[in-house]
């Protein structure tokens, strides 16, 4: 069981991280758009489309990574007080009443929106000849997909950590700076530091 959910995890992490790429393109490409715009007076009526579509597909593309690291904001501030079984409890009460229902729906619904899109071979409406938004629109149930997945991988880790009372492992991936791991790796010691502190704080002084 373990070793599927880290699989789903991967599968997850790894479309998260193709679809980060569309950040380094839509900077890219917002920079030439500004620059063809005030420097070469040649603007694109389409590119405020593109933009668009290019943030609308990294935003909902890496909702399942996100969920995957357990990076989704949470409301709850004495949610990290808890007890892992509390935790799982909570978790597992909201999978079921209110994600389950809405990515069904979101996914179902976007399911939908995207095939009436492709039928009428729809195009923006914002600015004159819109480029086509069916590609785009295909993303949401592509999405939702993934996401629903993702979160029965999670409802899974919420009733093992019931039985067991701790939290399985998941796929690690890229995070802040850890500084006991940097620390390991130029072998350097809390003493040193504080070694250190007497170039660095003016003696007498706290």
């Amino acid at each position: 069981m373990q070793k599927l959910l880290l699989l789903i995890d991967k599968v997850s992490t790894f479309v998260g991280r193709a679809f980060s790429w569309l950040i380094v393109a839509l900077t890219l490409f917002i920079s030439w758009e500004v620059f063809s715009r005030y420097a070469l007076d040649a603007p694109h009526a389409w590119a405020f489309d593109a933009m668009i579509m290019m943030y609308g597909t990294l935003f909902m593309m890496a909702g399942a990574y996100t969920l995957s690291q357990n990076g989704h904001v949470r409301g709850d501030v004495l949610y990290g007080f808890f007890q892992p079984r509390t935790q799982a409890t909570i978790d597992l009460i909201l999978y079921i009443f209110f994600f389950l229902p809405g990515v069904i729906a979101l996914t179902y619904a976007g399911y939908y929106y995207a095939a009436d899109s492709w039928h009428i071979n729809e195009h923006s409406n914002i600015t004159s000849e819109g480029p086509p938004v069916y590609p785009f629109k295909t993303v949401i149930p592509l999405a939702g997909g993934i996401i629903l997945i993702q979160g029965i991988v999670e409802i899974a880790r919420c009733i093992i950590c019931l039985k067991t009372s701790n939290w399985p492992s998941r796929e690690a991936d890229v995070v802040e700076v850890d500084v006991d791991k940097l620390k390991e790796m130029v072998h350097v010691k809390d003493e040193d530091i504080e070694k250190l502190d007497q170039y660095v704080v003016p003696k007498g002084k706290p």
